[in-house]
């Protein structure tokens, strides 16, 4: 199961009507809101991942991050440590504010939400991707024969080695190069 679609099926959707009604959208605007920020999240997570040391130290995070909190109690993301921790999440997956922000402005422009929204959602939305991955790699946990990189794999797997060549280098570097051409 992908990031978006864990987070969508949480609690029958208790994310998607905590978002939409935190910032005054309604549950079509938050699930848009949502398909237009995960996706490039997933890829960073994915990217992270596949640096050496990279994919150990987001295992290591999910295993001691109790980020899993996001998705099953979604209330709490409005939180001061809350935003501070997906701040230091987004910090990780994206690198810079700057990132951030032209990530909001793009999602701004296809969904349109006023990217301010945006820009204030994010954070959360960082904190549940990481709290679906945490869940996958529990999962993965108690699941006899499974290993948690099994679930992780699983759900950023998509975004790595995209051409199936046995080499995520050269994807990375598409990612790069189409991420720069829209800048």
């Amino acid at each position: 199961m992908d990031l978006l679609s864990m987070i969508l099926n949480q609690g029958n959707g208790r994310a998607v009507r905590e978002l939409a009604g935190n910032f005054g959208l309604d549950e079509n605007q938050a699930t848009s809101a949502l398909s237009g920020l995960l996706p490039v999240l997933a890829k960073g997570l994915a990217r992270n991942a596949s640096t050496p040391g990279g994919f150990d130290s987001l295992l290591g995070a999910l295993g001691g991050g109790n980020h899993q909190r996001y998705l099953e109690d979604p209330s709490i993301l409005t939180r001061e440590e809350s935003i501070n921790d997906g701040n230091g999440i987004l910090g990780h997956i994206l690198g810079s504010k700057e990132v951030s922000r032209k990530l909001a402005d793009r999602t701004a422009e296809s969904t349109g939400i006023g990217a301010d929204i945006l820009k204030k959602m994010l954070p959360m939305v960082a904190s549940l991707a990481m709290g679906a991955l945490s869940q996958q790699t529990a999962q993965a946990r108690q699941t006899r024969g499974a290993s948690p990189a099994d679930g992780l794999t699983g759900m950023l797997g998509q975004f790595l080695d995209a051409d199936r060549d046995g080499s995520v280098a050269d994807d990375l570097l598409g990612m790069a190069a189409r991420f720069l051409q829209k800048r």
